[in-house]
């Protein structure tokens, strides 16, 4: 299984869902805020591929959902400025396995790229005995309410 670095914004409800499902997964999460992170234009860019520029932002954020920021007027210079001066443009989370960088969390995406399992945290089959959306260590003998020791880092 993998080492993902997770950028995140501590506290996003997602994002939580998100990690929790990759450890769940097998995955070993090393959880980073995304917030605080000393991003260049260079480092940020990677993260984005092939994508167009308007689906490098967060369309929760909240100038763009009061439609003060409009995603699709930005070249790739002026939507990394921006994003440097307003981290939470950026869109989330940024996940880094080995070098290789990707930008959100499409279940289908992720399932190709690391493995994924296919019952998502909060799903009545997520763990098939206890039905908690945590991983269970052991599914058929522990069902303490934490998650294994280790799983999900911050």
């Amino acid at each position: 299984m993998a080492t993902v670095i997770f950028f995140e914004k501590p506290g996003c409800g997602n994002n939580t869902k998100q990690k929790v499902w990759l450890a769940a997964s097998g995955h070993t999460v090393m959880a980073k805020n995304l917030l605080k992170e000393k991003w260049t234009a260079e480092r940020l860019r990677a993260f984005f591929g092939e994508l167009p520029v308007a689906k490098w932002f967060n369309p929760s954020a909240p100038s763009i959902k009061s439609g003060e920021v409009d995603p699709t007027t930005f070249d790739a210079e002026t939507a990394l400025e921006m994003m440097l001066a307003e981290p939470l443009l950026i869109r989330r989370p940024l996940m880094d396995v080995d070098g290789v960088l990707r930008v959100g969390f499409d279940a289908d995406v992720v399932r190709a790229w690391i493995g994924l399992n296919e019952a998502k945290p909060g799903d009545p089959d997520a763990c098939p005995v206890c039905r908690r959306s945590e991983p269970c260590p052991d599914k058929t003998t522990s069902h303490s309410t934490k998650p294994a020791s280790g799983q999900v880092a911050g």
